[in-house]
Order: C-alpha cells, then sequence, then structure tokens
C-alpha cells in the first residue's frame, strides 16, 4: 500500500502539538508497516522550513521512511483545474478543516461580504499528487480534501 502525507501530519510530530502529535505518529506508525509512505515536492518544501540544512530533513524522511515522489504532469494538471473551480467558487466562504462546512465573514462596517481565500494551489498539488500516486491521504484537513477531492481516500 502506497501512502501519502500530509504536512499538516507531519508538523504535529516535528513541532510537538499535544493536541494531536499521538495519533499524528500513530498513523505514521500505522501506515508505515502497511506499505510506503510518501511525499510530494509541496510537502517536502514546506518541511524544509523546519531543518536548517537538507541533509536534515533527508534523514528525518529517510528515519520515518517517507521519501518524495515527483508529481506527473497528469497530476500537475489535475491540481490546476481542481483549483480553478474553487477559486471560482469559493471566494466567499471559509470552510472547517474537519467537517468541510462553510461560513462567510461580514464586514461590521458596511455588510459586504469579505472574500477570503483559505487555501493555496500547493493543498491541490498534495491531494492530486495522492489521488494519483498513492491509496490514501494521512492528513488533518478531511473537510478540505472531502470536498474537492470526494474520490480520494483519507486516513
Amino acid at each position: 500500500m502506497i501512502t501519502a502525507v500530509d504536512t499538516n501530519i507531519l508538523l504535529d510530530i516535528l513541532i510537538p502539538d499535544e493536541s494531536h502529535f499521538q495519533k499524528s505518529k500513530g498513523l505514521l506508525d500505522e501506515y508505515v508497516q502497511k506499505g510506503q509512505l510518501i511525499v510530494c515536492e509541496i510537502v517536502y518544501a514546506e518541511l524544509a522550513s523546519q531543518f536548517p540544512a537538507e541533509r536534515e530533513l533527508k534523514d528525518f524522511l529517510s528515519d520515518t521512511g517517507i521519501r518524495l515522489v515527483h508529481s506527473t504532469l497528469e497530476t500537475l494538471h489535475k491540481a490546476g483545474a481542481r483549483w480553478k473551480n474553487y477559486s471560482k467558487n469559493k471566494m466567499q466562504v471559509l470552510q472547517c478543516p474537519q467537517c468541510g462546512a462553510a461560513s462567510g465573514i461580514i464586514c461590521h462596517k458596511c455588510d459586504s461580504p469579505i472574500k477570503i481565500r483559505q487555501h493555496i494551489l500547493g493543498d491541490f498539488i498534495i491531494g492530486a499528487h495522492a489521488l494519483h500516486l498513492s491509496e490514501l491521504l494521512l492528513s488533518r484537513d478531511r473537510g478540505f480534501y472531502g470536498t474537492y477531492f470526494k474520490d480520494l481516500k483519507i486516513g
């Protein structure tokens, strides 16, 4: 089994988050026993911010059994198409990362909706990468991936 890992799971371990550390560590331990753990370029780049040297990041990935798998052109195209849909349709709401519920924000002075994008193209690359190159994505951002990648299994 090939399992993709989102940045938030790895940051829970690198920057110990008491509310998520145990669960995220447990997921990594469980899925490394089931097969391969992979990350895409976006996750690799986001993780790089936590290490003073590239060698340390490579050692972390090696020690945790995670390898970098490069995106395909098909993956990048799928990410772009889903990003386009998101950016056209979801500028006025915030989305709960856990359940996917939408909530709007209104200016208290003029009652106009405040348009916000909660996700960036990189989030769509992570999702499309997992969809095409793995069987499952480990992420705490279930609401987002459940909405824009309904065809992706999330653990």
